[in-house]
């Protein structure tokens, strides 16, 4: 399979860095069956590959991707995944930091696969949408269940029941991306989030990754139960007084560094 589809490319601030870009511009970037493929594949090929550490994912065009390919839904073609393996597997089984740049329309599985994303970091352009009750099709990636934990349940019920856009400064003020950045600064803004978690302990970040998806997916006491677990084992197994303390003297250096 071609994967021209979905662009891959080392991010020139950092090679540890894979950017991903959706490319399929004329159609916004629309989740065909060959696009969603393609998409899995990139996923598993950074996940499989130890050199890349975080992951950056955008759109080509004016739309980060406006869903899935209205035009093979209803087709007995048109699961929601490559055969075998559908895109949110692929994305739950990453295991490194996923940032979302979302350049522009986010729409339906679209805003799904934003959500996926563990940062999100929206360009001015950038529109969100949940049109499943207009299209006539349930959410299947999670919309339903991640956006009212991210911005509140009456919020999310407004803007899945009606299937109204929010512009990326609402998205802000509600919670629901990191920041909002001018279009030219989206992809460097995130890189520079990549950048800046290069300079922490792989190993420290990846369980704290781990632990909490594992919590967002727990009620607060078995994910108080889950953290318990994790610390005590990286601690036996990662954890020395010299590496605390030479690691605490970078980190007040840095902070001395980053309020002045």
């Amino acid at each position: 399979m071609s994967n021209d589809l979905v662009l891959r490319q080392s991010s020139q601030v950092d090679g540890r860095i894979s950017i991903l870009t959706l490319n399929r511009p004329d159609a916004l970037n629309a989740l065909s069956l060959k696009l969603r493929a393609a998409l899995v594949s990139r996923i598993d090929e950074v996940a499989s590959d130890d050199s890349v550490e975080v992951v950056i994912l955008t759109g080509a065009g004016r739309a980060f991707t406006a869903g899935l390919d209205l035009k093979e839904l209803g087709s007995d073609s048109s699961s929601l995944g490559a055969p075998g393996r559908t895109l949110d597997d692929a994305i739950a089984d990453l295991d490194k930091p996923l940032i979302g740049a979302i350049n522009g329309f986010a729409i339906t599985g679209g805003f799904e696969l934003a959500l996926m994303c563990d940062i999100i970091v929206a360009s001015t352009e950038a529109r969100f949408a949940d049109t499943h009750a207009r299209v006539g099709v349930v959410p299947g990636w999670g919309l339903s269940q991640r956006l009212p934990r991210l911005i509140g349940l009456p919020r999310a019920k407004e803007l899945s029941l009606t299937g109204n856009f929010l512009d990326a400064t609402t998205a802000d003020r509600w919670g629901m991306v990191n920041r909002v950045v001018a279009p030219d600064e989206l992809v460097s803004t995130c890189e520079q989030i990549a950048a800046d978690i290069l300079t922490t302990d792989r190993a420290t970040r990846d369980e704290i990754l781990r632990i909490q998806e594992a919590g967002w997916m727990a009620n607060l006491q078995e994910g108080l139960a889950i953290e318990k677990q994790a610390s005590n084992t990286h601690a036996q197994r990662q954890v020395s007084a010299d590496k605390v303390a030479s690691r605490r003297a970078d980190i007040q250096k840095r902070g001395r560094s980053q309020s002045s």
